[in-house]
């Protein structure tokens, strides 16, 4: 047995000393028969031992072997070496062996002094044997000798990359970096939100997680009438009440959703054009998430005074709402109504699903070109330089003066509810407004002011643009992200290539659009990535181990006021202290429309341009071209660009990873 000394560990490669016998076996015994498979006849070797084994009872002898050694044993590779030297006449045979069995007995020191006098004996041969040998048994399978539960732990700090990588080496790490945990960590980093580490993120698809968990409900109810109420992204169905039986892999979810964001980045997109209207289109809004019907909505609203409603996956008009004598300039909807506004100088208020008017409202005196209402208060922007607040609670409504010319856009922003805030808010009586809620207003005359609508007062301003301010995005972001983008390092693009596409339908010309992708949007400075390969998709594995630990993370939300005005730019500002922190360059003519979400910012101009913005590092990374007018209104979804224009189009730009809308 080898011997040990003291604080180092030894592998045993002999077995324990046994009583001699009296029969001479026919096979020389060889120190590899003492590495045995730990299953019974598994190994051919274990022959050997069977045959030296005596009627006289051993003491059991607990065998203690290196990693190498116990996966020899285990795997059985001796069985080569072992025929080899049974083939030699039996002297050569004893005395390979007595050299074999010297050096097994040997201590560590001894090894190792007999193999260097054995390499000073070596030729070139038999050096070259022993680097090819070398090469191969020097390779140790870390996550086969340790536990599932420390390998996890370990690939938790690999990005989606290597995990790909390691899934390709053996079935052992496939199941390893494979596992839900993993992935569930990454998809977590960066779907619906932009990553801390690396500023990247996927699309959550609501509309198709939507759609899927319907399909799997045992539910016998129509599917349009199906109630299905709206998930968070990061739950599994078995966590979910009346769990559905049907659970996708999140390295499949993750899949998906990275498809998409290189659709966008690459400028690969599908455009299919709705025409309905007999002038320009002038507001729009669609939504993917109504519980009825069960198809996605798209509302129009156009110069030739009708509101059209469109199924956005058939590309059909399922309505048109008439009741307007003139231009129809803004619209909103939910679940229950339709809000449109009119240069006739009213408010009406639709039933868009019958087509029914239910009110009118009137109070302005000229136009009224903007609106936006939540639950309880609707904002209207008008011709008349005047913003009115209707209370749905009361149906009053009262005045805000101070624009000097048109209030083209308005957002209601409710920042915090108040602990208070019932109190403040009167059942009856005088129209009062809930304290802390505030309003964004947009102008002509180049301002855009925040007003308290509890104390009905001007608050703060914002001036920097040079032209009419014509619209107006509020967007809650999180504050890590923009801050690690904001202390990186300036760096310099230069826009000396250009990736053209034709997209759309080649044997109609007017269908046939331009995608021009900026050679900048291919290149980022983060953690060293060079391209938009899934090699920019680097995770610190924060978020996974989290997820191991059973632990989670909230973000701080910071909020960003993003305005577009006709001197041809794009500012993001800073709430707090009303000043630009961004201005945005691209566009040679007027932004008339502006939309946001926490991935990317999207304009359209007079140039009859959409243009794709990096709304961090302030780059335009695509430019849409294919309407024959201005383009006058947007909608952003998660895989795809709805725009209207002064030509009656609408077109519908959908970077879905299956180029169907």
């Amino acid at each position: 047995m080898a011997t040990s000394t003291a604080g180092s560990y030894e592998c045993d490669t002999l077995p324990a000393p046994r009583l001699a016998s009296g029969s001479t076996p026919d096979r020389s015994p060889s120190p590899f028969s003492n590495f045995r498979s730990s299953s019974a006849g598994s190994s051919p070797l274990s022959t050997i031992s069977d045959i030296e084994m005596h009627s006289t009872p051993t003491p059991t002898y607990q065998r203690k072997l290196c990693v190498r050694h116990q996966r020899m044993a285990d795997e059985g590779t001796n069985l080569k070496l072992q025929q080899a030297l049974d083939a030699l006449p039996v002297q050569e045979r004893e005395s390979v062996n007595a050299i074999w069995s010297g050096f097994s007995s040997s201590s560590h020191p001894r090894r190792e002094l007999i193999l260097q006098g054995i390499l000073t004996m070596c030729c070139f041969s038999q050096l070259s044997l022993l680097t090819e040998q070398l090469g191969q048994l020097i390779r140790i399978d870390p996550f086969a000798a340790l536990p599932r539960e420390v390998s996890l732990r370990v690939l938790a700090y690999l990005d989606a990359t290597s995990l790909c990588r390691a899934a390709q080496v053996s079935k052992r790490w496939k199941g390893l970096a494979d596992d839900d945990v993993l992935w569930r960590g990454i998809c977590e980093q960066h779907i619906g939100q932009k990553c801390l580490k690396c500023g990247w993120g996927l699309p959550i698809l609501e509309r198709k997680r939507a759609v899927r968990m319907n399909s799997a409900s045992p539910s016998s109810s129509p599917p349009s009438f199906q109630h299905r109420p709206t998930p968070d992204p990061f739950v599994l169905a078995s966590d979910i009440p009346d769990a559905l039986p049907f659970t996708r892999p999140w390295k499949d979810v993750y899949s998906e959703r990275l498809t998409v964001e290189r659709n966008w980045r690459r400028g690969r997109c599908s455009v299919r054009t709705l025409r309905g209207h007999t002038d320009g289109v002038m507001c729009l809004q669609f939504s993917e998430t109504l519980q009825h019907p069960s198809f996605p909505i798209l509302i129009t609203g156009s110069y030739d005074r009708t509101v059209r409603v469109w199924n956005i996956e058939t590309g059909l008009e399922v309505r048109c709402l008439r009741g307007h004598t003139r231009a129809v300039r803004a619209l909103q909807f939910d679940e229950a109504k339709l809000i449109t506004g009119s240069m006739d100088h009213t408010i009406r208020v639709w039933n868009w699903r019958s087509g029914e008017c239910i009110r009118t409202l009137e109070g302005h005196t000229e136009g009224v070109v903007c609106l936006n209402f939540d639950s309880n208060v609707l904002a209207s922007g008008s011709v008349d330089t005047t913003v009115k607040v209707w209370n749905f609670r009361t149906g009053e409504a009262f005045t805000l003066r101070g624009h000097r010319d048109w209030v083209n856009s308005v957002r209601l922003w409710e920042p915090e509810e108040p602990a208070n805030a019932q109190l403040a808010c009167a059942s009856s009586g005088e129209p009062r407004i809930c304290q802390g809620k505030l309003l964004f207003s947009a102008s002509d005359d180049g301002s855009i002011r925040l007003w308290d609508l509890a104390r009905r007062t001007c608050v703060r301003q914002f001036m920097g643009h040079v032209g009419q301010v014509q619209s107006l995005k509020l967007l809650e972001v999180d504050v890590g992200c923009d801050e690690d983008v904001g202390r990186q390092e300036p760096r310099i693009t230069e826009n000396n290539f250009a990736q053209v596409t034709q997209v759309g339908n080649p044997t109609n010309p007017f269908e046939v659009c331009t995608v021009i992708t900026h050679d900048g949007a291919e290149t980022f400075p983060v953690s060293g990535a060079e391209s938009e390969n899934m090699e920019d998709i680097q995770s610190p594995g924060s978020v996974t181990r989290e997820v191991l630990a059973g632990s989670g993370r909230k973000r701080a939300k910071r909020p960003v006021l993003i305005s577009g005005s006709l001197d041809n730019t794009i500012k993001v500002w800073d709430i707090d202290n009303a000043k630009a922190t961004q201005t945005l360059f691209g566009h040679i003519e007027g932004v008339w429309a502006v939309e946001s979400d926490k991935l990317r910012l999207i304009s359209g101009s007079h140039d009859r341009t959409i243009k794709v913005w990096n709304r961090e590092e302030g780059r335009c990374t695509a430019t849409l071209v294919g309407h024959r007018g201005a383009v006058t209104c947007l909608g952003l979804g998660e895989d795809k660009i709805i725009s209207g224009s002064d030509d009656g189009d609408v077109r519908i730009w959908s970077f879905a990873g299956d180029n169907r809308l």
